[in-house]
């Protein structure tokens, strides 16, 4: 049976350009969620957007993987940079993500810790962060780290907390969706990676970094992606 590969896009503007490539779309509907089934570089893929926060991508992971039996999940999107040496337009790939708001330290479990589980921070499948750093050094100029990926139900705007958060938890970003999508996928064996791009210093400026950058990022998200699946 061929494979099927997830791709999940943060972005109408992603999830469009990933469009206009495809051939032989077909769309189905699923908990509120449009999944477009089709094929990109003679690869067979399903896209759909997630929506904003650790329910909406976890829902619309699983279902990627119940539904439409992906053997792989690719997760794009935008993200605040923690890291001090990463600036706006600089690429994550996650080597690992971790919930930055699962917080049961009141129960002698250290910030990010899910209790009584095994594993809270998911690993990221090395062939395809292996494959995305390949594809960054395609598009030249372009400063790529890999790093964990802090997820949580909050937007971060605070200098203090974006410390605290290199400091303490040893993000590279931090957005709202990727270790959710990283939890589901772990809890089916479906390996995954997640590509951010840094949109802000998550430091309060945000609101007038986004919209300039959203256009650029999804292009340069799209060029990732359409490289992972040229070469896959």
């Amino acid at each position: 049976m061929p494979r099927t590969i997830g791709i999940i896009g943060a972005m109408d503007e992603e999830v469009e350009l990933l469009l206009a490539g495809m051939q032989s779309t077909e769309t189905v509907d699923k908990a509120g969620i449009r999944y477009y089934k089709g094929t990109y570089h003679q690869q067979n893929i399903v896209v759909c957007k997630s929506g904003v926060g650790k329910v909406n991508a976890a829902v619309t992971t699983q279902i990627l993987i119940d539904t439409f039996d992906v053997s792989q999940v690719l997760f794009t999107g935008v993200a605040g940079a923690v890291h001090p040496q990463l600036n706006i337009g600089d690429i994550v790939i996650s080597s690992e993500c971790l919930q930055h708001d699962m917080d049961v330290t009141a129960l002698g479990f250290e910030r990010g810790v899910i209790p009584y589980q095994e594993v809270s921070a998911f690993q990221a499948d090395q062939t395809l962060v292996g494959l995305a750093e390949k594809a960054c050094g395609e598009l030249g100029e372009v400063n790529c780290r890999v790093g964990r990926v802090l997820s949580g139900d909050q937007f971060i705007a605070s200098v203090e907390q974006v410390n605290w958060f290199y400091e303490h938890m040893q993000g590279a970003c931090v957005e709202m969706e990727g270790a959710s999508v990283a939890q589901v996928c772990y809890m089916n064996g479906v390996p995954f990676v997640v590509i951010r791009s840094m949109s802000d210093k998550a430091d309060g400026s945000a609101h007038a970094n986004f919209a300039e950058f959203t256009v650029a990022s999804s292009r340069r998200s799209h060029a990732i992606l359409d490289y992972m699946l040229e070469h896959m």
